[in-house]
């Protein structure tokens, strides 16, 4: 019986509609009604979590978000991380979280995960780790890929929080399910999952309604569409190179 969950989501919810956030969610018709699935999603906010789990409200389903240890030790967040069975991630020790949450996946819960491991400031899709691929091959699920594009112009990395910005845009897009076949390799899937989701990162960034105010204002935006955010650590050192 779910007693934290919901309430959490409603509080959400609300929040939400005090802002009056314009989230759009596309392709929630993706995530399945029952079963278990891997949601992998690009990483650029501390609260893509929130939206990420709004993605999946469409087809009525709760997901089980793998976050680092700290945020469960925390005496405010840790018992509602708890509550809402997400997965802790102990760095040292990921061999235990990997088989939480392979059992979660087997037990047709949907796992959220962001493969990228930490926020990407350039707001384009780093690097992946292979754990979301490993994860749904050993359970034998759907490997789900999804973009959230907003979210990190209240709260990111190197920014002060804006928690209480109006008016915010919020796009959430989820592809088709990536069916991983047996015999294939995880750096394959992972291949082909973070050239998804660069993809629907593209789109939504393409499609979102607002453009910075100003010049101050590009920030929020990567610089290969014209903002101020760092380049990829991948186009840092071509161009430092002369490449």
């Amino acid at each position: 019986m779910e007693l934290v969950y919901p309430p959490v989501v409603g509080l959400a919810k609300t929040l939400f509609r005090v802002l009056d956030l314009k989230i759009e969610v596309e392709g929630g018709e993706h995530i399945p009604s029952s079963g278990g699935a891997v949601l992998a999603s690009n990483h650029s906010s501390y609260l893509d979590f929130i939206f990420c789990g709004l993605g999946a409200q469409p087809s009525k389903r709760l997901v089980r978000f793998m976050a680092k240890k700290s945020v469960f030790d925390h005496k405010v967040s840790g018992p509602l991380m708890r509550g809402m069975k997400h997965i802790p991630v102990d760095r040292k020790a990921g061999t235990a979280a990997f088989r939480e949450a392979t059992e979660a996946l087997r037990n047709g819960e949907i796992v959220g995960v962001f493969p990228e491991a930490t926020i990407s400031e350039s707001f384009t899709v780093k690097g992946l780790k292979s754990g979301a691929a490993r994860m749904a091959q050993e359970a034998g699920v759907p490997l789900i890929p999804m973009a959230v594009w907003g979210p990190h112009r209240l709260w990111t990395k190197g920014r002060k929080k804006e928690l209480t910005k109006r008016h915010v845009p919020v796009l959430i897009k989820i592809g088709e399910a990536l069916h991983v076949p047996e015999g294939a390799t995880p750096e394959a899937v992972t291949a082909l999952l973070k050239e998804r989701l660069t993809g629907l990162l593209d789109a939504v960034q393409k499609a979102y309604p607002e453009k910075p105010a100003g010049d101050d204002d590009r920030w929020w935006l990567p610089a290969h569409l014209g903002g101020t955010a760092p380049l990829p650590p991948a186009r840092q050192a071509s161009d430092a190179s002369g490449v």
